[in-house]
């Protein structure tokens, strides 16, 4: 996991490299002004000797000086790189999510990876910045001022030794009992994200319904359990100061009781005895600095934890060694197809099909039978378990999903338009498409007209979401980014689901008059939708219950019959069979 993270630090690793050194030479100035303070005390105040004095207090100026420096320094390069890693790790992060496929993110909520990107992250790199420091200066604090203590008195520092196995004991417990806790609550994080994400999508049905209180009650309950949790986790943290504390004064005391019998005996000067009880205090202060790093590592560790689950997860759809790097028509076949999603069942089973370039296939069927799943096969969503796809004579897993994906174009009935305009939504389909190309593939789309309309045509401001147009004029662009491709297949998922009759009809017309190359593959609840189509293929239960055109389907499939019929009489429709 370390490897893994460290590999994010790179442009920022002389940063990460010159914080350490620096705080090591502040560290050492720190320790050594104790030291030079007892010959300032014992050989200018002490005998009044004013050169000795202006001598050792030039030395420990420069050394404050110094340290200011050192310091500084440390810390502006830690600011550096703890920058740079977080950054460094969020593009890794991001780029490797938009690597995976549909498969990887399912394992995934998408709450779980914004609170991975966010508040993981920031947890990480504020313990990444607190290593490269504080991992530095404890145990440099720790270490010199050890050896200084024991260069003024070797019996009386060993008094500091007691208090190292009550301390190491304290750290240990309070790891073993936080940890859980803390791997526990950035689950709550997860889920109440989710809670926030899923309300704000929904404001409308949440509003139309008047289910506020239903839904600040949700909310309440996971913040509830957040913030229980959190409270219990830190309330075992929160032992570790008074251990540390107790230790720090029992030793100050210690120290404090015995140096004064030494100075009595004439065995410690007074500027020792004074140097001393300063080591004592740097001692157990970085002894409380080890402990607090510690401690924030226990949630460090479960952020990291989490963050590396998204870096390790290995992108199950790629490239082979050498991909196919162009599609040659827009022909389609499934081989003896079976698939299902995880480890469920299949909800696929011996799909056998062949769709010739240019033909226009209706795709009927009930929720749950598979008909989007089918689809999705094509532009390698997903992978099959068994058997194969072949696009243009060419197994889709030979393909380069990039050519593959530029030659099938797809239109969801839950469409996603993003902020920005008309035209930078068009372009997403092709970016260096040209305004007629925009505007003819609107047109085709049945949707320069509402377009034109709009303040500013195909400049005029989209909202995020699309929540500034309707449904059907969301589905409309979405139709005409699709075509803005100039796809070799294109795939309509029950997206003219908001689009009145007449303007489907005129999309309909559109498509066989100006691009009959095309594949079309149109998934629709309404058999006018797919009427006219060359083949019209009947799904049920992941199989292919029927295919053939509107007339042989109403000659001899049963489930078309009832279907058709239901529907002529006002309503129905695959998941509501005529009685």
């Amino acid at each position: 996991m370390i490897k893994k993270l460290a590999a994010c630090i790179r442009e920022y690793k002389w940063p990460t490299i010159l914080s350490p050194l620096f705080m090591i030479g502040e560290v050492a100035m720190e320790t050594l002004i104790p030291y030079f303070m007892a010959f300032l005390v014992d050989e200018g105040i002490t005998k009044g000797d004013m050169s000795a004095i202006k001598h050792y207090g030039i030395i420990l100026a420069v050394f404050a000086v110094v340290s200011l420096f050192c310091g500084s320094m440390s810390g502006i390069c830690a600011a550096t790189a703890g920058a740079g890693f977080a950054k460094n790790l969020r593009h890794d992060m991001y780029h490797r999510i938009q690597e995976f496929s549909f498969s990887n993110i399912d394992k995934f909520s998408s709450s779980g990876l914004i609170t991975r990107m966010t508040t993981d992250v920031t947890n990480v790199q504020m313990a990444f910045q607190m290593a490269i420091r504080m991992l530095f200066r404890a145990p440099g604090m720790l270490i010199f001022s050890l050896v200084m203590a024991f260069k003024i008195n070797p019996r009386l520092s060993l008094l500091f030794l007691a208090a190292v196995p009550i301390l190491g004991l304290a750290v240990v417990g309070l790891m073993k009992k936080g940890f859980p806790l803390f791997e526990k609550t950035f689950k709550i994080y997860d889920k109440l994200n989710n809670v926030v994400q899923e309300n704000l999508r929904g404001i409308r049905v949440v509003k139309s319904y008047v289910k506020e209180d239903h839904e600040r009650e949700k909310f309440k309950e996971i913040s509830g359990d957040l913030y229980n949790t959190f409270v219990k986790a830190e309330t075992i943290m929160a032992f570790n100061t008074p251990v540390m504390q107790f230790c720090m004064y029992a030793c100050s005391i210690a120290i404090a009781w015995f140096g004064a019998k030494l100075v009595v005996a004439d065995n410690l000067s007074q500027g020792q005895l004074m140097s001393m009880i300063t080591y004592t205090t740097q001692i157990l202060s970085s002894l409380m600095m080890v402990s607090m790093i510690l401690v924030l590592s226990t949630i460090a560790g479960a952020a990291a934890k989490r963050v590396c689950e998204v870096l390790d997860e290995a992108p199950d759809i790629v490239n082979g060694n050498e991909p196919v790097t162009e599609v040659a028509d827009g022909s389609i076949s499934f081989e003896n197809v079976n698939f299902g999603y995880g480890k469920s069942k299949d909800c696929l089973s011996s799909i056998s099909l062949d769709i010739m370039s240019g033909e226009t296939i209706g795709i009927l069927g009930g929720t749950g039978s598979g008909k989007s799943s089918l689809v999705q096969l094509i532009p390698r969503l997903y992978d099959v378990r068994e058997g194969s796809v072949k696009v243009g004579g060419v197994d889709v897993r030979d393909y380069d999903l990039e050519t593959l994906r530029g030659a099938v174009a797809m239109v969801l009935q839950k469409n996603v338009l993003f902020e920005g305009t008309v035209k930078t939504n068009l372009l997403w389909g092709n970016a260096d498409a040209s305004d007629e190309e925009l505007v003819a593939a609107a047109k085709l789309a049945q949707a320069d007209g509402f377009v034109q309309k709009m303040p500013g045509a195909y400049d005029a401001p989209i909202e995020q979401g699309g929540t500034n147009v309707s449904g059907g004029q969301r589905q409309r662009l979405c139709i005409a980014r699709a075509l803005v491709g100039k796809p070799k297949i294109l795939i309509l998922d029950d997206s003219t689901s908001a689009v009145d009759t007449h303007t489907e009809a005129l999309i309909r017309k559109g498509f066989r008059e100006f691009i009959p190359d095309t594949t079309k593959l149109i998934i629709a609840q309404r058999i006018s939708s797919v009427k006219d189509a060359d083949r019209i293929i009947v799904m049920d239960d992941g199989k292919i219950a029927g295919i053939g055109t509107h007339d042989e389907l109403m000659a001899n499939n049963r489930i078309y019959q009832e279907v058709y019929q239901s529907q002529n009489k006002g309503g129905g429709d695959f998941d509501a069979p005529a009685e």
